[in-house]
């Protein structure tokens, strides 16, 4: 048994490929996950039933897991309010940057060689969809119990 919160196995098979620089997208559940992801990336499905495993869950089990270097998030076109979803994120990943990209500016950034691993939930959040880039360990930070 593990001594890490998560525990998928295809979730963690994703992240031990990955290194520094590598992008891990939390994908809500309108996100078009087939069409807008890059090519390498693994894809895994976590959308049993509409709401039923949000964006925000699955972020609050990464980072235990993985250090965040940087972060971007989807934003509606100008002159809309910024959905709720981005305030929580920025909260949760305090003091890591959150940076906005508009829908098709996200979806590039999505379709990136540098995507490891796309998560799709069912959050039915309007844009609830998170594009995390995994940092480094710091020297030190081996965990024993």
């Amino acid at each position: 048994m593990l001594l890490t919160d998560l525990l998928h196995p295809g979730i963690l098979e994703a992240l031990a490929g990955a290194g520094h620089g590598a992008r891990v997208l939390l994908a809500d559940g309108h996100y078009p996950a087939s069409t807008a992801t890059g090519d390498r990336a693994r894809t895994v499905h976590l959308n049993l039933a509409p709401g039923l495993l949000d964006v925000t869950t699955v972020l609050d089990v990464l980072m235990t897991t993985l250090p965040v270097e940087s972060a971007h998030v989807m934003v509606p076109p100008e002159g809309a309010p910024e959905p709720p979803a981005i305030g929580e994120y920025r909260a949760r990943l305090a003091p890591v940057p959150v940076e906005t990209l508009g829908r098709f500016a996200f979806y590039d950034a999505a379709r990136s060689p540098d995507l490891a691993l796309t998560i799709v939930t069912a959050d039915v959040r309007i844009y609830a969809n998170l594009l995390l880039t995994i940092g480094v360990r710091a020297e030190g930070t081996l965990t024993t119990r």
